[in-house]
C-alpha cells in the first residue's frame, strides 16, 4: 500500500520546500493552540509545538500515513519572537533584530498514524542582520511580508538587504530544515525512497 504523507502545516514556505524535495503530500492543519504550550526555553517550546501538531493529526490516521509537523521560532537574548500581531509589533521586532544576531530554531516532528511512533528533532541557524533604516523597515512592513512569519521576516523575501550572513541551514530559516527532515524520514518512512534537496536559487537567496 502506498504511504500517504500529511503536512500538518498551513505554511506556504513549508509546502514549497516539501514539494521541492519530491514528496507527494496533502495538507491538514492541526488546530493546536500554541499559546497554551508551557515551556521554559525557546527550543523546548518549538519541540513541544511540533510534537503536539504531529500527534493531533496522526492519532486518527492509519499506519500507512506519515505526518510531518514543524514549528519555527526566532529568539534573541533569550526572548522568543513569534508572529507579530500587528504592524506596530512587527516594527518593534525588526528594530530589535537590526544590527544584531539571533537564532532561528525549527523543530520537526514525524509521526506514523495510529502507531504511537513519533520522533522530534530541531535545528538552529544563527542569523546576523545589517543595521536597518526606518525607511527599510517601513517599506517591508507596507509589503505585508512580516505579518505571518516568526520574527517578522521571511528570509526568501529580504535577502542581503537585511542580512549580513547566516551560519547554518538556510532552509531552516525558511521554516523547514530539509537535511534534518530527510534523515528523519529515512528512519520513519524509508519506503519513500531517496529525496531531493531543494536549491536555494529556486526559493530566494542571500544574493537575489
Amino acid at each position: 500500500m502506498t504511504t500517504r504523507v500529511i503536512l500538518a502545516s498551513g505554511s506556504p514556505r513549508r509546502r514549497e520546500l516539501l514539494a521541492a524535495m519530491g514528496v507527494s503530500f496533502e495538507v491538514r492543519t492541526s488546530g493546536v493552540d500554541e499559546s497554551r504550550i508551557p515551556a521554559d526555553h525557546p527550543r523546548t517550546f518549538a519541540n513541544r509545538a511540533a510534537w503536539l501538531k504531529a500527534k493531533a493529526v496522526a492519532e486518527n490516521e492509519s499506519a500507512e500515513t506519515v505526518v510531518i509537523a514543524a514549528d519555527t521560532i526566532v529568539t534573541i537574548s533569550g526572548m522568543l519572537l513569534g508572529k507579530p500581531a500587528n504592524e506596530a509589533e512587527a516594527r518593534q521586532m525588526l528594530r530589535r533584530l537590526s544590527g544584531n544576531s539571533h537564532d532561528v530554531i525549527t523543530a520537526v516532528a514525524v509521526a506514523r498514524g495510529g502507531e504511537n511512533r513519533l520522533i522530534v528533532d530541531s535545528d538552529t541557524t544563527r542569523v546576523i542582520f545589517n543595521e536597518l533604516t526606518a525607511a527599510e523597515i517601513d517599506h517591508y512592513i507596507r509589503s505585508g511580508g512580516p505579518m505571518d512569519k516568526a520574527g517578522a521576516y521571511g528570509i526568501q523575501e529580504i535577502g542581503d538587504r537585511f542580512i549580513e550572513r547566516i551560519d547554518g541551514d538556510w532552509f531552516n530559516v525558511m521554516g523547514l530544515p530539509c537535511s534534518l527532515l530527510t534523515r528523519m524520514l529515512e528512519e520513519m518512512a524509508p519506503e519513500l525512497g531517496a529525496l531531493r534537496m531543494p536549491h536555494k536559487e529556486n526559493h530566494g537567496s542571500l544574493t537575489s
